[in-house]
């Protein structure tokens, strides 16, 4: 029984994420995070501090980049200004800034006056 309970919560906390353009990854990125992270929607519950494990794909890049992180950010469903229900991921320590360097770059050309998924 604990062995089913385990592999239901692991499968719960691997996530795959594709960011399709750049107005989504702008709108999905959390930069107020120290390593930077990712809005992932969901309407799943979660608590803050989760761990979870991110496959990122960007654009039409078909490599995935795995990313482990902790949830720092709850949008619940009917959420302020329509924002869409879901999670803030905080990129890991082990990423070493690797995947915030490779969205900010992704980014120089987007304005940053624009409301995000987040705030």
């Amino acid at each position: 029984m604990v062995k089913k309970k385990r592999q239901r919560s692991m499968k719960h906390n691997m996530l795959t994420l594709n960011i399709p353009d750049d107005i989504k990854l702008y709108n999905s990125f959390l930069p107020f995070l120290k390593r930077g992270g990712l809005f992932y929607p969901t309407e799943k519950s979660y608590n803050l501090g989760d761990e979870v494990f991110l496959l990122l794909s960007f654009f039409d890049d078909v490599e995935k980049i795995p990313v482990a992180g902790k949830i720092a950010w709850i949008n619940p469903k009917g959420a302020q200004g329509q924002r869409p229900a879901g999670i803030g991921v905080h990129f890991g320590e082990l990423d070493n800034g690797k995947t915030r360097n490779k969205i900010e770059n992704a980014l120089v050309k987007i304005p940053k006056d624009k409301r995000t998924f987040t705030m």
